[in-house]
């Protein structure tokens, strides 16, 4: 097909690194493992910004925060910023979002033609962290650490209501799809919550893992005064200091988080079952924003650049890509430039603002060899940070903190930084270089700087007299819906019917 129908099925602080080759053998998740089977799989993909509304404007646009603005989880992503919804529907696709995606700002459809559900964050600048007040907690929606002790089973919880939400109206719309009353090509993004904190699972998919062998982290925790300067610094922004986690809590919680991935591969498997019921075929793309580091080093939930928080997964299966797996690190900056080649439509007019390139030709056993760019400018820190994975070299620099240098090969885990290792300085001279040509980090974080402080003043001012929120009303016209009297019975019966009627 020249313009392939695309569902894209993505999650929320999926850890990557549970992702060697597909879900790991150990998991219960039998629809990914089937859906990995037939993909090209992505084993070293990174977010371009370990959180949530940064990872996905950057995952949506092909440009990295400190190009699209959106710099933390309260940062307006602009109208004016193409994103694939956009340049898809203006090569004529329909484009349909089902759950969430933290737009946040008054458009909150950013090419989408139409969204079924409201997001589950708020979309004003009330989630605002301020470079000005370094080490302020501000209780109320910053993360602590109360997620992991109050681990556990529930049948319900606020996540779990929205992503049963998330999934039902996603079926709904394939089957809509399936009547065939739009000849357009379709582009369906997915996108549930889970297994983003809080850690909390239904009984059937906690049971999966009551005698899991990886209940207990890797790494050991690493006292406080042991830890780099950033993992402190959120190691305070978590609250920490005031939480006694005991290796229960710990255990408690990674059981929660496993049983969550089982949570999704039932409602993943309830869509791709509905696309095959409905006999539609499309490219299927499945990824997470970030990782959560759960509680490896210590260290929970995401905004670092260690593995655990910033590698995702990433599998494509299109007709275009052979099934198998990449070792070459990509980013999720990478979606945009790759769905757009896989439909055929062309970028050209925008992509020297855009830092993605197309993964296609990895799929096609091609090679990659230019580096992988992270950043992270939000709660936790005091100045932005940088980072490249070039090769088997992961490299972050920020003007607060000593650089750090890992060999991902020999040092999976980052237990040893090499920056200061005279074999090493070669290196880290050429990687430092290649940063420096990238980012002027002085005025990277002038520009935060400034976005933040501006946001303040607008908040405060929009909470004083009326208020008239951004958050999205998912629109349901009741007089189109089902049996009206404007509508012929025979007409609609046999027009809403799939397959049709003889």
């Amino acid at each position: 097909m020249d313009h392939p129908n695309i569902l894209i099925i993505m999650v929320d602080q999926l850890n990557g690194t549970l992702f060697p080759d597909g879900p790991a053998d150990w998991l219960h998740a039998p629809n990914l493992k089937a859906l990995a089977a037939r993909s090209t799989r992505f084993q070293n993909c990174y977010t371009a910004s370990p959180l949530c509304a940064p990872a996905r404007a950057a995952f949506m646009s092909g440009q990295l925060p400190s190009r699209n603005g959106v710099y933390d989880n309260a940062a307006e992503f602009a109208s004016s910023i193409p994103t694939y919804a956009h340049h898809l529907r203006r090569a004529g696709y329909q484009t349909c979002l089902s759950g969430k995606m933290h737009f946040v700002g008054p458009d909150q459809l950013h090419g989408f033609e139409e969204r079924l559900t409201t997001d589950i964050y708020p979309a004003d600048f009330g989630w605002t962290p301020d470079y000005r007040k370094p080490g302020e907690r501000i209780d109320w929606w910053y993360h602590n650490m109360g997620s992991v002790t109050g681990a556990g089973v529930a049948e319900i919880s606020n996540q779990m209501e929205y992503d049963d939400e998330v999934a039902y109206n996603a079926t709904r719309k394939i089957y809509d799809l399936s009547r065939g009353h739009d000849p357009r090509p379709w582009c369906l993004t997915v996108s549930f919550t889970h297994p983003h904190d809080p850690y909390v699972a239904r009984k059937k998919y906690w049971d999966l893992y009551n005698d899991c062998a990886h209940l207990d982290p890797t790494v050991d925790q690493i006292a406080y005064e042991d830890l780099d300067p950033h993992s402190k610094r959120l190691y305070d922004a978590m609250d920490a200091k005031n939480f006694d986690i005991t290796p229960d809590h710990i255990r408690r919680t990674r059981q929660a988080y496993f049983a969550n991935i089982s949570y999704l591969d039932d409602k993943i498997g309830e869509i791709l079952q509905t696309l095959k019921d409905s006999r539609q075929e499309a490219t299927v793309m499945f990824v997470s924003d970030h990782g959560d580091m759960l509680g490896e080093r210590g260290m929970w939930f995401k905004m670092s650049f260690f593995d655990g928080s910033a590698r995702v997964p990433l599998m494509i299966t299109s007709p275009d890509m052979e099934p198998g797996l990449v070792k070459a690190p990509v980013s999720s900056i990478d979606v945009t430039p790759t769905l757009c080649d896989i439909a055929g439509v062309d970028m050209s007019e925008v992509m020297p603002w855009t830092s993605g390139e197309s993964l296609v030709h990895l799929g096609q056993g091609g090679a990659r060899d230019t580096p992988v760019a992270m950043e992270y400018a939000a709660e936790g820190s005091y100045a932005p940070l940088v980072s490249l994975r070039y090769g088997k070299w992961k490299y972050n620099r920020c003007v607060l903190d000593a650089e750090q240098l890992f060999d991902m090969d020999a040092d999976p885990h980052e237990l040893t930084n090499l920056a200061d290792v005279p074999a090493h300085q070669g290196t880290i001279t050429q990687l430092r270089a290649k940063s420096e040509a990238r980012w002027d980090l002085e005025k990277f974080d002038a520009d935060v700087r400034h976005s933040q402080a501006c946001r303040w003043v607008v908040y405060e001012a929009l909470r004083n007299g009326n208020y008239y929120p951004w958050d999205y009303q998912p629109l349901q016209k009741a007089s189109e819906r089902y049996m009206r009297n404007h509508m012929d019975l025979n007409v609609l019966e046999d027009g809403q019917r799939f397959p049709r009627g003889e």
